[in-house]
């Protein structure tokens, strides 16, 4: 682990941890804002990287870099509350450049406006626009690497559906029954996620829906057909089981997954740019390699 990943680390500690505890007290403005503001100071897309703001699906989604061929289809995190294509737009234009595609990051419905299932809805509508025009890559971190992992069993239940070339997970919240073990035992290791805060946004998300729903947590699901499935979780995240145990209900249904456990970064440690995180460029490029194009 290097230096800057130790400060780094300090930093989210200290700083932003407790901010996102302010989920708990469902405080999903100031929270929401405060993230508006760090994707714009920290989180540029690529310099020359073509952008549109566009509508698509009935949600407004920016499109990076050349929209021809295969493309990539991100979900941003922030536990179905927070976060927008407008935070996560650098980890997505980041990637879809290593992969030589563009890619199309949408604002999906959030709760408590939106609660489930009109997140898994709209981007099943959007997924099922670009794959009629191209092969598809899905991605997403936190939140939204579960997301994708929920359309990703969507889309195998449609036998009409293209399925995607492959699914890209970065710490992905696969269980909004939150029954992982490392909830409790990587509390003390974890940086950036308060359990509480989880589970609060979990609530909120899910509205009274059965957090055993597939659509919701993917690690109920079933994934006829599916075709890869690449995750990336830190050896100390109070996330790390909803990794593990996803890997192992894939591998299950025998699909071909691959799990890439690293030691002491924090969650969706991608998102952050070489010059703060020189890990974050090396796990890209690991992501951008495992896809065959």
């Amino acid at each position: 682990m290097s230096r800057r990943a130790r400060l780094l680390n300090t930093w989210l500690r200290w700083i932003e941890r407790p901010a996102l505890a302010r989920l708990k007290g469902l405080d999903v403005t100031r929270v929401r804002r405060r993230f508006e503001w760090q994707g714009w100071l920290l989180f540029p897309v690529p310099r020359g990287m073509p952008k549109h703001w566009t509508k698509r699906a009935a949600m407004e989604v920016l499109e990076l870099g050349q929209q021809q061929g295969t493309r990539l289809l991100y979900l941003h995190g922030g536990g179905y509350v927070f976060g927008s294509h407008r935070t996560h737009k650098g980890l997505a234009g980041r990637l879809a450049a290593r992969m030589g595609i563009g890619a199309v990051v949408p604002q999906y419905p959030l709760a408590p406006e939106a609660p489930f299932p009109a997140a898994a809805e709209a981007v099943f509508r959007l997924y099922r626009e670009m794959a009629a025009d191209g092969p598809v890559i899905l991605a997403g971190d936190s939140a939204g690497g579960g997301l994708a992992l929920a359309l990703l069993a969507t889309i195998c239940a449609d036998p009409a559906v293209p399925k995607p070339l492959a699914t890209l997970a970065l710490s992905p919240l696969t269980d909004l029954a939150m029954t992982g073990n490392s909830l409790s035992e990587n509390d003390a290791s974890e940086v950036l996620l308060p359990p509480d805060g989880i589970r609060e946004s979990a609530l909120g998300y899910l509205d009274g829906t059965d957090p055993a729903d597939p659509r919701a947590s993917p690690l109920y699901a079933r994934f006829p057909g599916a075709g890869p499935v690449h995750i990336w979780v830190g050896d100390g995240e109070v996330l790390l089981d909803d990794s593990r145990r996803m890997v192992s209900a894939l591998q299950d249904q025998g699909i071909e997954v691959h799990l890439t456990v690293e030691p002491g970064l924090p969650h969706v440690w991608p998102i952050f740019p070489g010059f703060l995180l020189p890990e974050a460029e090396r796990t890209l490029d690991q992501m951008a390699a495992a896809v065959r194009i």
